[in-house]
């Protein structure tokens, strides 16, 4: 298992494997016209190099190996610029996207992507680490859960016009 972060070189790979991560997870139980309207727009070329022009912005992509003339089998996003009401604690990084590949599920790809995350966020200096997660997605929630996320809130999502309810977790990033 290899990590590396992402750079401009890579926003092709970021797109294509955004789209079919995202689709992977969540096409089977949201409309079809939502499902491509939010993929359309949150996994554009322009949208992911605006996102790594961002400071405090960065992903990381996972590989099987140390092969990266392969594609990568999941990726994680970080924001160190975000806020959420709801994250009371300050300086707080959110996780916006941590995804694998349906085939990589369950074997660690996942985990070692969260690693990465923390070791990042105390490097950088931040308290907590949050995330926003689908109501309805009880995989990734008991996923959080064991990493020690715990429920600050809840903000509203749009999935192209489907407005979907986010739970608000957050972690220190040095557990007491």
């Amino acid at each position: 298992m290899h990590i590396q972060q992402a750079t401009h070189l890579d926003i092709d790979l970021l797109v294509k494997l955004g789209r079919q991560t995202f689709s992977d997870a969540f096409a089977a139980d949201n409309d079809p016209a939502d499902m491509e309207q939010y993929l359309a727009t949150a996994f554009s070329p322009e949208r992911i190099q605006a996102e790594l022009s961002v400071s405090e912005t960065v992903f990381w992509l996972v590989y099987e190996t140390a092969n990266t003339n392969v594609q990568p089998i999941g990726y994680a996003h970080l924001r160190g610029n975000a806020s959420e009401p709801s994250v009371i604690q300050k300086p707080a990084i959110e996780l916006s996207r941590l995804y694998v590949g349906k085939n990589a599920i369950g074997k660690g790809y996942g985990s070692k992507l969260m690693q990465t995350c923390i070791e990042y966020a105390i490097w950088k200096g931040f308290a907590v680490i949050w995330l926003g997660v689908w109501e309805k997605n009880y995989r990734a929630q008991s996923f959080y859960e064991r990493w020690g996320f715990q429920r600050a809130g809840t903000h509203e999502f749009l999935l192209g016009k489907d407005k979907q309810t986010d739970l608000i977790l957050v972690r220190p990033v040095i557990p007491a």
